[in-house]
C-alpha cells in the first residue's frame, strides 16, 4: 500500500442550486408558482414586484439587462459545465453600483392606481358553505353531554373521513410503517369515558343530523337510517344480511332466506335505494360551486391560425428594488449579503422567463400534431407521446413530463390537462391508429346510447367498435376504459324498477 496522487479526467452531472430551482419551478402550475413568487418576495429584500411599490410597475422580463445573457438549459442539464461555473464567479464580480445606477436611467415609470384597484379582490368577501365536521360540533356543543363525553364527540369527529364514516384505520408513516388500527374503546380512554358510555354517545351522535353520520361501515349507517325512519322487519333484515345479493341483484337469494316473494323483495330494494350511503354528500370542506382551474395557456384561432399565449393574469411582475440595493450597498458589511441576494433575484426572474417559453413553445407543438381535434373534437385526437414532442422541440423527455404535468390549456373545445393529449395507439383496420382517449369516448357514447332494460356487455360493446369504427380491442381493455370511467358493469347499469 502506498500514498500517491493520480490525475483521472471524468464527467459529472453537477446541478448548481439556480439549475434546481429552474427546474422546480418549471412543474410548478400558475397558482404554485405565484406562491413561489410570494414566498421569494418574503425572503429577498430586494426584489420587488408593482405591487410592493405601484410607482415601479416595469415589466421585469423586457427591461431587465442582465449581467449574464446566458439561458438556463433545462432540457439538457448536463450542459452545466466549469464555464458556467466561471460565469458564476464572474456575475460575482459585478459592480453592482454601476448595474442599478444604469437601471435608474431605463426604468421606465408606472401609472398611479385608482382607488378601486386598492379595495381587496371580491375573492376575499365571498363565504363559504359549513362543513361536515362544523356543523357536527354546533350539534355537540348544544347538546346535554357532559365534558368527558364532549371530548370523545370531538375525538370521533376528528376521525371522519370524506364520506361521513368514522374511520379508525391507522396512517402510514413516512418510513412506509403503519399506525395501529384504533377503537372506540381507546377514544374513550384518551376522553376519560367508560367504553359502555362512549358507546351510547356514539349512538347518540349517529342519530344526529345527517342521520347515519360516524358510522363504521355502510352496513351500520342505513341500519340507523332505516330504523329512525321506521322500515318495517324485512327491510331491516336484508340491510342487516343481504347488502351483498341487493348489489348483485340476487333477489331470488333474499326471498328464499326471508321466506317472502321476489316481488316484495324488490318492493324493499326500492325503499333501500331511498336511504342516503353517503352522509357526508352535502358537507364538502370545498366548495363545488367555487372550484377553479386557472389554465396555464389560452389557445385560439386568429384569421385561420391557432395562438397560443401564456395566461399572466395574476402573476406578479419582478423587478429589482434599486433605492433599496442602492442604500445597503453603501454598507461594506452588508455589501456581500447584497450581491447574493441580486444574484438570486436574476436567477429567479431568468427562471420564470425560461419557464414561460418552454410552455408555450410544447404548446405550440402539441397543436401542431392535434391540430385535428381543435378543428373536429375529441374524436380525432391522435396518439402521441412524450417521446414525439421531445424530439420535435428538442427536449428531454423528462422536460416535456414536467412541462405537462398539473397544466391546464384553455381551448375551444374545453378546459384539458395538457396530459391529455399523450395517449397510446389502437389499431384500426384500414385506418390510422386511433388514440385511447378517443375509443373510451366512443365507448361512453354508445353506453349512454343503449337500452337501460337491456344493456351492453363488454363483448358487445367490442363488437359494436369493429364493426362501427373499426377499433380492435380486446374485452378486458373495454373493461378496463370502462372502470376508469366510472361505469358499471352491464348487471349492474340494468334497470331493474
Amino acid at each position: 500500500m502506498e500514498i500517491k496522487q493520480q490525475l483521472k479526467l471524468g464527467q459529472h452531472l453537477v446541478m448548481t442550486p439556480q439549475l434546481q430551482q429552474a427546474i422546480r419551478l418549471l412543474q410548478l402550475n400558475q397558482l404554485e408558482l405565484r406562491d413561489e413568487i410570494n414566498h421569494e418576495l418574503e425572503a429577498n429584500p430586494v426584489l420587488s414586484d408593482e405591487l410592493t411599490d405601484p410607482k415601479q410597475g416595469a415589466s421585469a422580463e423586457a427591461e431587465l439587462e442582465l449581467p449574464t445573457t446566458d439561458r438556463v438549459d433545462i432540457a439538457d442539464s448536463s450542459k452545466e459545465t466549469l464555464a458556467e461555473r466561471a460565469q458564476d464567479k464572474q456575475v460575482a464580480e459585478v459592480d453592482w453600483e454601476q448595474f442599478l445606477e444604469n437601471r435608474t436611467q431605463q426604468q421606465a415609470t408606472g401609472s398611479q392606481r385608482s382607488g378601486f384597484e386598492e379595495l381587496p379582490p371580491i375573492e376575499q368577501n365571498l363565504t363559504r358553505r359549513e362543513s361536515l365536521e362544523e356543523h357536527l360540533l354546533w350539534q355537540v356543543q348544544n347538546s346535554d353531554f357532559t365534558d368527558a363525553e364532549r371530548r370523545f364527540a370531538e375525538l370521533v369527529i376528528g376521525n371522519l373521513d370524506d364520506r361521513g364514516f368514522l374511520d379508525l384505520g391507522g396512517t402510514e408513516r413516512e418510513d412506509g410503517t403503519r399506525t395501529p388500527d384504533l377503537t372506540i374503546e381507546d377514544l374513550a380512554h384518551e376522553a376519560d369515558l367508560l367504553p359502555e358510555d362512549a358507546e351510547e354517545v356514539l349512538r347518540l351522535m349517529q342519530q344526529m343530523d345527517p342521520v347515519g353520520t360516524c358510522c363504521r361501515d355502510l352496513r351500520e349507517c342505513l341500519l340507523i337510517q332505516a330504523e329512525l325512519y321506521g322500515y318495517d322487519d324485512a327491510e331491516v333484515q336484508i340491510i342487516d344480511r343481504h347488502l351483498h345479493n341487493v348489489e348483485k341483484r340476487n333477489w331470488g337469494a333474499i326471498a328464499r332466506d326471508l321466506k317472502v316473494t321476489p316481488e316484495e323483495v324488490v318492493e324493499a330494494a326500492k325503499q333501500i335505494q331511498k336511504l342516503e350511503s353517503r352522509p357526508a354528500r352535502n358537507f364538502t370542506t370545498t366548495d363545488d360551486k367555487s372550484i377553479a382551474i386557472t389554465p396555464d395557456v389560452y389557445i385560439t384561432k386568429d384569421n385561420g391560425q391557432w395562438v397560443v399565449v401564456d395566461n399572466d393574469k395574476g402573476l406578479q411582475r419582478l423587478y429589482i428594488n434599486e433605492s433599496l440595493a442602492k442604500r445597503m450597498l453603501k454598507d461594506p458589511q452588508a455589501k456581500e449579503f447584497i450581491g447574493e441576494k441580486l444574484r438570486n433575484a436574476q436567477w429567479l426572474i431568468r427562471a420564470i422567463e425560461q419557464r414561460r417559453k418552454t410552455i408555450i413553445r410544447v404548446t405550440e407543438c402539441i397543436v401542431e400534431k392535434q391540430r385535428e381535434f381543435f378543428e373536429k373534437g375529441v374524436a380525432y385526437l391522435k396518439p402521441m407521446i412524450l417521446r414525439d414532442v421531445a424530439e420535435t422541440v428538442g427536449m428531454h423527455e423528462s422536460t416535456i413530463s414536467r412541462v405537462t404535468t398539473n397544466k391546464y390549456v384553455h381551448t375551444p373545445q374545453g378546459l384539458f390537462e395538457l396530459k391529455y393529449f399523450f395517449n397510446s395507439a389502437i389499431r384500426r383496420t384500414a385506418e390510422d391508429d386511433i388514440a385511447s382517449e378517443a375509443v373510451k369516448q366512443a365507448i361512453k357514447k354508445l353506453i349512454d346510447g343503449e337500452d337501460k332494460d337491456n344493456p351492453l356487455s363488454d363483448q358487445a360493446i367490442v363488437e359494436l367498435l369493429e364493426r362501427n369504427e373499426g377499433i380492435q380491442i380486446a374485452r378486458r381493455t373495454v373493461a378496463k376504459y370502462r372502470e376508469v370511467l366510472g361505469i358499471l358493469a352491464s348487471s349492474k347499469r340494468k334497470r331493474m324498477f
